[in-house]
This record gives C-alpha cells, sequence and structure tokens, in this order.
C-alpha cells in the first residue's frame, strides 16, 4: 500500500507498507504495480490509536441494551417512557448507564411501577451494580435463592432487587445466547482508527480467549487485542493479533480482600511471569493497591486502572514504585456535574489527573472503559485538553494538556514523547503498519480533536475501516 500526500511529522511525505511492516518514508515514492494506492490529500497520518481499557463483550451487549442514564436518558419521565417503551429480548429487557441523577436509588419496588410485566435488569453506569424488578427476581428465584453477599436483601430476607459485582453469578442464569457478534463493535471502534485494544474484564479465561481469537479470525474483530484476565489464561501470545495481557484484579472498597492475600496473589501472578492490573477507584482502594505492590514487590509493566482518586502521597509512591496508570478522562465531561456535585472536597483536586502524572514522570494511558464511558476516543482527547463538564463547568483546570499529550494517552508513546509534542514519532520505517489518516492537517485537527475527521483505518498493512467510497 502506498499512502500519498499525507503529512507525517508536520511535513508533506508519501508512505509505503508491506507485509504489515511500514518499509519506506519519504517525500514522494514513486508507485509500483499493483500497489494500492490512496491520496491522502494533506491531511495527518498518525499511529492507530490504542484504546488502553475497554470490556468488549459488555460493549457488544450494550448495542441490543436500552440506554438508561445521561445523556440519552436525564429525567424520571423520560426513564419510565423509555422502560415502558421497551421490547424484551429472549424474555428479557436489559438496560445499562443508569445513574441516580436520573430517579434516585432503584430497587424492585421502584422498578415495578414502571416496568412490572417482562423481567427487567439494568446496570449502574459504574459496572459494579445491577437493579432488578420483581418479574426478574422471580425468574432467578432469588428470594428464596441462596444467600450470597452480593444479593441484597430486606429485614424479611427477601431481596431488594440489587446485585453488587454478581456479573458472572448473573450471566450463568441468564438465557443461552449465541456468541455475541462483535462485528458491529469492531467496525465502530474502526471507525475511530482504533487498531489495538486492552481488554481490561476480570472474569476473562479460556472461553473469552477462544471467543476472541474466532472473533479476529473471521474479521468482526479486525484489531490486535491485548486481553487481561484471570490466571488460567496461558501464558504467551496465541498469535501475532492476540496477546495475554496483566492479571486484572478488581478492588470494591466495601469488600475489600485480606491484605496479605492480596499480596500474594499478586506474588504468585509475578511468579507466573504475569504482571497485574488493580482497578482502583478510590482513595482507600489506591492505598490499598499500593501497599500490596509495594509488599510483593513491583514489576515493570504492573499498572493502576483508573486511580480516581490519587493524593500526593499516592502519587509519590507510585512514582517511586515505576507503577503505570492507566486513566479515563472523558469521565470528567461525561460525569464532571455529578462529581461537583457529590464528591468530596477533599478529592476534587485529585480527581483524574493528567498533567501532574505526566510532569512526575508516570507513565499514562487512557482507555474509554467502554461500555461504562463512551467508546470515542477522540472525546477523551477533547476532555484531557479542556477539562469541561457538560454544563460548562471546569475541573481540575491544571491537569489540562495539549493536543499532542492527549493523542499520545491512546498510542504506545512513552510520557516523555507526550510532553515534547512528538507522539507521532511511532511512524517509522521498521515499526507495524497501524495507521490513522486524518481528513485535515495536524495543526486543524488538534482544534476540535473529532472523531469525523478519522478518513480510513490501516491494521497490520491492511484497511479495516475507509470513510466513504
Amino acid at each position: 500500500m502506498l499512502i500519498r500526500n499525507a503529512e507525517i511529522l508536520g511535513r508533506p511525505a508519501d508512505l509505503r507498507c508491506r507485509a504489515g511492516r511500514i518499509t519506506e518514508i519519504a517525500p514522494a515514492i514513486q508507485a509500483e504495480p499493483g500497489e494500492t494506492e490512496i491520496d491522502a490529500r494533506g491531511g495527518a497520518l498518525v499511529p492507530g490509536l490504542h484504546d488502553h481499557h475497554v470490556h468488549l463483550l459488555a460493549l457488544a451487549a450494550g448495542f441490543a441494551s436500552i440506554p438508561c442514564g445521561p445523556p440519552e436518558v436525564e429525567s424520571h419521565a423520560t426513564f419510565a417512557r423509555v422502560l415502558a417503551d421497551a421490547r424484551p429480548v429472549s424474555g428479557w429487557i436489559r438496560g445499562t448507564g443508569y445513574f441516580e441523577s436520573v430517579a434516585g436509588p432503584l430497587d424492585r419496588k421502584g422498578l415495578d411501577a414502571l416496568q412490572p410485566r417482562h423481567p427487567l435488569r439494568i446496570q449502574h453506569r459504574s459496572g459494579s451494580m445491577w437493579f432488578l424488578n420483581s418479574a426478574a427476581i422471580r425468574r432467578l428465584d432469588l428470594d428464596a435463592g441462596p444467600r450470597l453477599p452480593g444479593i441484597e436483601r430486606d429485614r424479611r430476607g427477601r431481596a431488594t432487587g440489587r446485585l453488587f459485582r454478581m456479573d458472572d453469578w448473573l450471566r450463568k442464569r441468564l438465557p443461552i445466547h449465541a456468541t455475541p457478534d462483535l462485528r458491529p463493535v469492531g467496525r465502530r471502534l474502526a471507525s475511530f482508527g482504533v487498531t489495538r485494544l486492552t481488554d481490561a474484564t476480570p472474569s476473562n479465561g479460556a472461553t473469552e480467549l477462544d471467543l476472541f481469537r474466532r472473533a479476529q479470525a473471521e474479521g468482526a474483530l479486525p484489531q490486535r487485542l491485548r486481553l487481561m484476565g484471570d490466571l488460567s489464561l496461558p501464558i504467551g501470545a496465541p498469535s501475532a493479533f492476540l496477546e495475554v495481557a496483566e492479571y486484572k484484579i478488581l478492588l470494591d472498597e466495601p469488600s475489600l480482600p485480606d491484605l496479605e492475600e492480596l499480596t500474594r496473589r499478586i506474588a504468585v501472578a509475578h511468579e507466573h511471569e504475569r504482571t497485574v492490573a488493580l482497578h482502583a477507584v478510590t482513595r482507600t482502594e489506591i492505598h490499598f493497591a499500593l501497599a500490596a505492590l509495594e509488599a510483593a514487590g513491583p514489576l515493570p509493566g504492573d499498572r493502576l486502572e483508573h486511580a480516581s482518586v490519587a493524593p500526593i502521597e499516592a502519587r509519590n509512591t507510585i512514582q517511586r514504585l515505576g507503577i503505570r496508570i492507566v486513566t479515563q478522562p472523558h469521565f470528567i465531561s461525561e460525569r464532571g456535574d455529578a462529581y461537583l456535585a457529590s464528591v468530596s472536597s477533599r478529592d476534587l483536586p485529585h480527581l483524574y489527573l493528567l498533567r501532574s502524572w505526566l510532569e512526575a514522570g508516570v507513565r499514562v494511558h487512557a482507555g474509554t472503559d467502554a461500555p461504562f464511558g463512551g467508546a470515542d476516543p477522540w472525546l477523551a482527547m477533547r476532555a484531557a485538553t479542556k477539562r469541561r463538564t457538560r454544563s460548562g463547568g471546569i475541573l481540575g483546570i491544571g491537569e489540562r494538556v495539549e493536543a499532542e499529550a492527549a493523542l499520545a494517552l491512546f498510542s504506545e508513546a512513552p510520557s516523555s514523547a507526550a510532553m515534547e509534542g512528538t507522539a507521532a514519532g511511532a511512524l517509522r520505517v521498521g515499526r507495524i503498519a497501524d495507521l490513522c489518516l486524518l481528513d485535515a492537517p495536524w495543526k486543524d485537527v488538534r482544534e476540535d480533536l473529532a472523531g469525523d475527521h478519522v478518513a480510513l483505518t490501516v491494521c497490520d498493512g491492511e484497511i479495516i475501516w475507509r470513510r466513504g467510497p
């Protein structure tokens, strides 16, 4: 493939790739017989994006779900109308993205008033909780069922309709579906210029590994994939497009494990040559995670997912231990108004940091956390440069970064390159041909950082998405 008239590192250039690698970059390259030619028309050519934290199967399931939270659903009246109009799929209605600003705390009684007929399950936008109506509770036999810690019950022992961190348990009791269709997900992410993904789902095991491998072989998932999961995942890379990534450990402040037990789990993972990724959102969770990592002894590549509230003492420890951070800057725009209303003034200055990490030399990446956040990385980049909430408020103005640093968050570039504005330097001869062609020069794209600018996405030297003819 020959891409002509592109802007590479701010200069006009042509780029050739062959057998999945960049083989030539020069001001003008002579076309070869039978070579695919693309006219970039002066558009910037940048490395393909890497979403460093996503949940692919949940995102695929979200395509068959109804939105139950902001921005699509903002009020109780809209919520009631959405539930009344919903039609079940395989006997169930599935909702996603609920937040308490819509209609307050949910339980079976409240949901029965809105949808009494069909079994209904709604996921909280944090991904930590499900809400069920009485029809769903009867279908799952929860009132008479097992007394598990994640199933909330009232004083009489009846299920309230709230399930906490019960995704695996719930999934096994739902109707058996065909393999989730990842084709719409793969195509949508390709339209944003995404060529590499890290699936951060803790429960990924051998079954999910085979599922994703088949999806890639069939072309449904055209991106490269790093797969986090449990320790049952085999060590090594099953293919050039699929590699086993970190051992994912989910920390939840109300039910933290014993510190010695967590330290042991990290040590066991390290003994098996697996780095770890710890979900740490609150101040308590991040200190707990760091205590365990320090006791076990960190490995290069160990990382904290989210690190949502990171006070200065935690930052110093992260810098000293060499821990990576994977953050979600778009949560400032998507959830910032709720943060301003509900997060304590003590924690607000430490919320979803960016510039502080980069200036400290911490290796920082970004992920969308889709479907628990929007799947468009360009909106996350924009949020990183603006730090603006939906209502126009500013949250953490000192944590803004330049557009080049925001782009680097979704690449493989080190943080030093991000601060120096050299994220596009990954386009060099010999590198893998994972490319994102934009429809305008970088000086124009950097002003609005919109996914609409993506004109062509190339993975391993093959076009996986193209806008228009």
